[in-house]
């Protein structure tokens, strides 16, 4: 006489277990893509931060007139310089001004190509598309080089007026080169808010159209609104990019005297590391980067409390 065995169900997983397992595949595979960038932001970010706030902290030391250069920890040493040099503080109301005038006036330029290339109305929007965004394609050297021959009274086909208005002068120089930074960015920045009128929702505007609104009631009331985030990011972007212009003013150094080597808080620090005083530029360095961080972070901020009203 035989028994009938009942098989004995399988014990169920222990409770929280693939949970486990899954998140740790998770956070190895999160890990495995973000590395690269961390890697790379590491070694070439916060590294040279790090670095240059380090050497803004030693100075040069010498035993007598001719004794022998050692460099030393100075502490704030290299600040207090940074601090009583007027060139420097004046190279920055120089780069204010000059924002407060261009930023606006590029902005400004870029939301009104990115409604036209919007709008229903207009025809040819790929041509127009291309010939807005091409002269950021230019090289900004190149782009200084071009414009300092138009604005040149030798050599500029322009005789007539190049002659008469002193463009390269030193009560003009600083507008001929914001001239020149909106004409290469309006188009990248035309594209950046574009790219947030293409992603506002067709029926908004099938809605407004049947309560009878206009194209420019349209682009007052909905496009403009619903684009502000693109443009809050767009005018962060100029803010840095104004503290940090370089290129267009140290070309314009060969065809203007009015452009000195202190024109710009950058072209300071280039000169004063060509001395060499690698710490006292590495100082100005430091002051320029919490300078922009507080001016771009206080502008998102100010925009923010504006979107949340």
């Amino acid at each position: 006489m035989t028994t009938a065995t009942t098989a004995r169900p399988a014990a169920p997983p222990a409770p929280g277990r693939p949970q486990r397992h899954r998140s740790r595949r998770y956070g190895r595979a999160i890990t495995f893509f973000v590395a690269p960038f961390g890697v790379l932001f590491l070694a070439f970010y916060l590294v040279p931060i790090g670095y240059a706030v380090w050497q803004s902290m030693l100075t040069v030391e010498r035993d007598g007139t001719f004794g022998a250069a050692r460099t030393v920890f100075g502490g704030f040493t290299q600040y207090q310089q940074v601090f009583q040099h007027t060139e420097f503080w004046e190279s920055i109301g120089r780069v204010l001004l000059f924002g407060v005038v261009q930023v606006p006036v590029m902005l400004g330029l870029a939301l009104v190509f990115a409604l036209l290339l919007d709008s229903p109305l207009v025809k040819g929007k790929k041509f127009f598309r291309l010939a807005y965004f091409v002269p950021y394609a230019v090289p900004g050297v190149i782009a200084a080089i071009m414009w300092g021959f138009l604005y040149s009274p030798q050599l500029s086909p322009f005789t007539a007026l190049t002659a008469n208005v002193p463009v390269l002068g030193a009560d003009l120089v600083l507008w001929a080169i914001a001239n020149v930074v909106t004409w290469v960015y309006v188009g990248y920045n035309m594209l950046i808010i574009y790219s947030a009128l293409l992603a506002i929702p067709s029926e908004v505007y099938e809605a407004a159209v049947l309560d009878g609104a206009s194209q420019t009631r349209i682009a007052r009331s909905i496009k403009i609104p619903m684009v502000m985030p693109a443009i809050s990011l767009t005018a962060i972007f100029s803010i840095i990019g104004t503290l940090q212009l370089l290129a267009e003013p140290q070309v314009f150094r060969s065809f203007s005297s009015a452009v000195t080597s202190t024109f710009t808080p950058n072209m300071t620090v280039f000169t004063t590391s060509a001395v060499p005083n690698t710490s006292l530029a590495a100082a100005f360095s430091v002051v320029l980067a919490l300078a922009t961080f507080v001016l771009s972070f206080g502008f998102l901020k100010f925009s923010q409390r504006r979107e949340a009203r």
